[in-house]
């Protein structure tokens, strides 16, 4: 009875903490899409400006969007990360001083403001929502519960000897192999599963197009 309780917590606790890990993977993803619009709108919008002023905004933007994918492609490296980081906050400020300048009406900048605005926000979503991972305590439980889950199984052995071999290691296999999934969701710059970087790089692709 002890050994049916067990592994109905850990069933229960598997399920949990991969739908937590599904549902942050998701978000990041989403965000990511979101980011790229943004970029994309402010590039769009920066049309509406008047010639010289639309040509720096245009290249700042596109080197914003390479220190994106730097820091995308940074992957664990801290310092890659903060550098990365850096390059696009400096750039930022560089964009919103140009907010600043004369421009055909006022709601030319009115708009440049809007989605320049939400591209630098969507930035910080991103990082914040990068570092939200399932809470340390709960994945100590769901491997306290596994460990004894398998513990008790292994005292069951001790008393009545060996029986249902396969059986037992196909349990303990798909365990290990959902406890690997969760961890790799929750650790998404280094892990096997990766957020997909296709739509900042069709963004790219799109940006070297029109500059040529």
């Amino acid at each position: 009875s002890i050994q049916s309780a067990l592994f109905a917590l850990l069933s229960l606790l598997l399920g949990f903490n991969l739908a937590m890990a599904s549902s942050r993977f998701d978000a990041r993803r989403s965000l990511v899409q979101d980011e790229v619009n943004a970029i994309a709108t402010t590039y769009l919008r920066a049309g509406l400006l008047p010639r010289p002023q639309q040509a720096e905004v245009v290249a700042l933007l596109r080197t914003y969007l390479d220190s994106r994918l730097a820091f995308m492609g940074a992957g664990s490296d801290q310092d890659r990360m903060d550098a990365a980081d850096a390059r696009s906050s400096q750039l930022e400020m560089q964009l919103w001083a140009q907010t600043t300048g004369p421009a055909p009406t006022p709601a030319a900048n009115a708009l440049l403001v809007q989605s320049l605005n939400e591209m630098i926000n969507l930035k910080w979503k991103r990082r914040t929502m990068m570092d939200n991972h399932v809470p340390q305590p709960v994945i100590a439980l769901l491997l306290g519960v596994a460990i004894g889950a398998l513990s008790i199984v292994s005292y069951g052995y001790g008393l009545a000897g060996p029986r249902r071999h396969a059986s037992t290691a196909v349990y303990a296999v798909l365990v290990a192999l959902v406890l690997a999934v969760i961890l790799d969701l929750d650790r998404p710059r280094g892990g096997l599963i990766r957020v997909p970087e296709d739509g900042m790089l069709r963004l790219k692709a799109a940006f070297d197009r029109d500059a040529k």
